[in-house]
């Protein structure tokens, strides 16, 4: 079943993630970029959220090295290629990188980075919890195992299946051009080490 969820979960993502930029414009990706950095600065503050959009522009300027479009510096040498050659690759890598479909895939991938990166900011605050309800659900896991209690498979797999929906959920929210509550994002964590602790809580333990 948890095989099964998975497999399912992880095909309708990828689905979804290349969908989504032939669906939608670049330009609408960033607008929502703004709409969201917007919101975060009124949540939080504009430093706040200026150090989150400046850690989104750093990620996305560490990434470039691995754009497969050629750059100037990376471009053949045409003392040791032919010219005609060099241009026509130039030409083919533009019609294939340089169109709507990828420019939204670049705009999308910038979207998801600045959400990971206004995620990542809540989880010093976030940390506690989710080591706390891992910690409960061990100590259950063991106090069943000594008073020879049986665990219930049936519910390890709900619990074990709910975290892999969920995460596959949070994964599409990161790129999906809508807004997002504020609180959304914060409480997938929480709701996911409540799960987790649950999976762990009922996990086969001898002993």
């Amino acid at each position: 079943m948890i095989r099964v969820v998975a497999i399912v979960s992880l095909m309708a993502l990828l689905i979804l993630v290349l969908y989504l930029p032939s669906a939608h414009p670049p330009e609408r990706f960033v607008a929502q970029l703004r709409i969201e950095h917007e919101q975060t600065a009124e949540f939080w503050s504009a430093k706040r959220a200026e150090r989150i959009l400046t850690r989104t522009l750093d990620a996305q300027e560490s990434t470039t090295q691995f754009n497969p479009i050629p750059t100037l510096r990376q471009a053949p040498d045409p003392s040791r290629v032919d010219s005609a050659v060099a241009l026509e690759m130039s030409a083919v890598n533009a019609r294939l990188f340089n169109n709507p479909y990828f420019r939204s895939i670049d705009a999308q991938l910038l979207l998801a980075t600045f959400r990971l990166f206004t995620l990542l900011a809540w989880l010093p605050w976030l940390l506690a919890f989710g080591v706390a309800a891992l910690f409960d659900g061990a100590v259950v896991r063991v106090i069943k195992a000594k008073q020879f209690t049986h665990h219930d498979p049936e519910m390890f797999a709900l619990y074990a299946c709910a975290v892999i929906v969920l995460a596959c959920g949070t994964v599409v929210a990161l790129v999906l051009p809508v807004t997002l509550p504020v609180l959304l994002l914060p409480g997938v964590p929480v709701v996911m080490a409540v799960f987790a602790a649950g999976a762990l809580g009922n996990f086969h333990r001898r002993g």
